[in-house]
C-alpha cells in the first residue's frame, strides 16, 4: 500500500482507466487527466470515468497534455510523486491520414510534462509506448534491437516521446520507464482494435472485415496484466525501456474461433488487402520485465477472450450502439 499522489494522463483510456482502478486499490490517490476527445466513440470514456468517479481518491481534470497552462494548473494545485503518461493519440492507420495530431499530442505533450515535472521537482515517470517500433526486426523483440525506422506517423511519435524522455532523464536526473505495450486487449476495450470490432460484428451477423488472410499474429495481453505491469514500473529503474507483453503470439484467426466458440455463432468473413502499416507478428521478449518489475502476465489468451466476450454480453444493449469508424 502507498499514500502516493499519481498523476495518470488518459485516465479515461482503456489502459488508463484498468491501471486508475489498480492504483486506488494500491492506496494510491489518483489525479486522472483526459480530454476526452472522440477519436473514438466518446460513450466508452465516459462508462470508464463513470466507474472511476465512484472511487475514494480519485480526482478528475477534464484537460489536454498539449495545453502546457491546464496541465500546470495540476501539478500547481498538487504535489504529485509521479506522472503516468498514457495520454496518446492511438492507432497506425489513422495516422497516416492526421500525422501532425500525432506529433503534438504523443510528442509535444509528453514535453509538456516533462518542463512541469522539472519546474516542479517531480522524479518520475511511466510512458506508454509501443511495440509498433519494432516493425521489420528480428523475433522476439527486445528491448535492446535499435528502433530508428518507425513505419507509421504514429510509431515515429512514440520514438520522438522515448528519446526526448531519455533526455530529461541526462539532464535533469528524471527517472524514467518507458513501457512498449504489446496489442492490448480485454472489457470496455477501444472500438478502432479487431477484438472489439470482431466480437461486435459476429454476434450482429455483420461481415467481419479481416485485413490479409488471418495469419498475422499479435501478442495479445490482457488489459489487466498490462496495468499491473505499468504500476510496478513506478520502481526507480534510472532510465529503462521495457517491453510488456503476453510473449506468446496468436493468429487473428485464432482470436476469431474463441470469440465465435464464446459467442456461440460463427462469423461472415470478408477479406480485404493487407494493410502496409501493419505488422505480420509481434512478439515480445519480456526477460527484461520479469528482472526489474517481477513481472509476467497471468491472463491466458483463451480466458482473456472470455472475459472480454462476458463484458460485451453484459452491456450489448448500449455497446452495440457504439460507433466503428472504419478509417481508424
Amino acid at each position: 500500500m502507498s499514500d502516493e499522489t499519481i498523476l495518470l494522463t488518459g485516465a479515461a483510456g482503456f489502459i488508463g482507466w484498468e491501471t486508475a482502478r489498480g492504483l486506488l486499490a494500491s492506496g494510491r490517490r489518483v489525479l486522472g487527466g483526459d480530454n476526452l476527445n472522440d477519436y473514438y466513440d466518446v460513450r466508452l470514456k465516459e462508462y470508464r470515468l463513470e466507474d472511476l468517479k465512484g472511487r475514494g481518491n480519485f480526482s478528475f481534470y477534464r484537460a489536454d497534455i498539449e495545453d502546457l497552462q491546464a496541465i500546470g494548473d495540476i501539478f500547481r494545485e498538487n504535489r504529485i510523486d509521479a506522472v503516468i503518461n498514457l495520454a496518446a493519440r492511438a492507432g497506425v492507420r489513422y495516422s497516416i491520414e492526421n500525422p501532425f495530431v500525432y506529433m503534438t499530442t504523443n510528442a509535444y505533450g509528453t514535453l509538456n510534462l516533462l518542463e512541469l515535472m522539472r519546474k516542479y521537482g517531480v522524479k518520475k515517470i511511466v510512458l506508454a509506448s509501443t511495440s509498433s517500433l519494432y516493425a521489420g526486426q528480428k523475433m522476439p523483440f527486445s528491448e535492446e534491437l535499435p528502433v530508428n525506422t518507425p513505419i507509421s506517423p504514429y510509431a515515429a511519435s512514440k520514438k520522438a516521446a522515448e528519446v526526448m524522455i531519455y533526455s530529461y532523464h541526462y539532464l535533469f536526473g528524471i527517472d524514467a520507464s518507458v513501457v512498449r505495450y504489446f496489442t492490448v486487449y480485454g472489457p470496455a476495450g477501444r472500438p478502432d482494435m479487431s477484438m472489439f470490432r470482431f466480437i461486435r460484428w459476429i454476434d450482429d451477423g455483420e461481415e467481419l472485415v479481416l485485413y490479409g488472410d488471418g495469419s498475422q499474429s499479435r501478442d495479445f495481453t490482457f488489459v489487466s496484466d498490462i496495468a499491473e505491469g505499468t504500476i510496478r514500473a513506478l520502481k526507480p529503474v534510472g532510465f529503462e525501456i521495457i517491453n510488456l507483453g503476453n510473449s506468446h503470439p496468436h493468429e487473428l484467426a485464432e482470436m476469431i474461433s474463441l470469440a465465435e466458440r464464446y459467442l456461440g455463432k460463427k462469423a461472415r468473413v470478408r477479406r480485404e488487402p493487407f494493410q502496409k502499416t501493419d505488422m505480420m507478428a509481434t512478439w515480445a521478449d519480456i526477460g527484461k520485465a520479469k528482472r526489474l518489475l517481477d513481472w509476467e502476465p497471468v491472463i491466458p489468451f483463451s480466458e482473456g477472450v472470455e472475459k472480454t466476450v462476458d463484458w460485451y454480453l453484459r452491456n450489448r444493449e448500449w455497446v452495440r450502439n457504439i460507433r466503428i469508424d472504419m478509417s481508424k
